[in-house]
Order: C-alpha cells, then structure tokens, then sequence
C-alpha cells in the first residue's frame, strides 16, 4: 500500500509541477505581450528583415547599470498590479544579490 500511495503522490506533485510551470508561462507570454517584447527581442512593429536604416550613433548617456533599468520595469509592472509585490521583492533581492 505505501508504494502505490508514493507513486501516487510523485505523480499529484509532478502533475502540480507542470501546472504551475504553465501558469508562469502563461504569465510570462502575457507580460512580454503587454510591454511590446517579442521573443527574438525584437520591439513589436519592427519588421523582421534585417535591412534597416542605420541610426545615427546617440550621444553616450551615463552609464546605469543594466539592473536599474530592470527594477524601474519592475516597479513598474508591480504598480500595474501586473506582478505582485511578493515576485517585486524576490526579483529585487536577486538582481541585487541580496
């Protein structure tokens, strides 16, 4: 009896796993398509040929480090109600290496 119970319970958490593994990534896709992201990186509108016009090189700005932009889109999204305020700190600690 304990196996078949064992097995049983492997399988409800696998099963639970793959849940809650989709429900991120169903969250996820939705993010990604409500800031404009694409999977390639690219902005949504851009065409997905590669021959367009070269910008001119933009004054060099100060340089923030990358994690800045990163929790200022964060707070952003959790200000949406988008992320919660839970995932916010989690992220947060570890973009900072807290």
């Amino acid at each position: 009896m304990g196996l078949l119970a064992n097995r049983a319970g492997a399988r409800m958490g696998a099963r639970q796993q793959y849940r809650t593994m989709a429900r991120m990534q169903r969250r996820r896709t939705y993010v990604q398509d409500r800031m404009g992201m694409r999977q390639d990186f690219q902005q949504a509108g851009q065409p997905d040929y590669e021959a367009q016009p070269a910008a001119p090189a933009a004054p060099a700005a100060p340089a923030e480090p990358d994690y800045m932009a990163e929790l200022e889109q964060l707070a952003t999204l959790r200000d949406r109600g988008i992320v919660s305020p839970e995932e916010f700190e989690a992220k947060k600690k570890q973009l900072l290496g807290i």
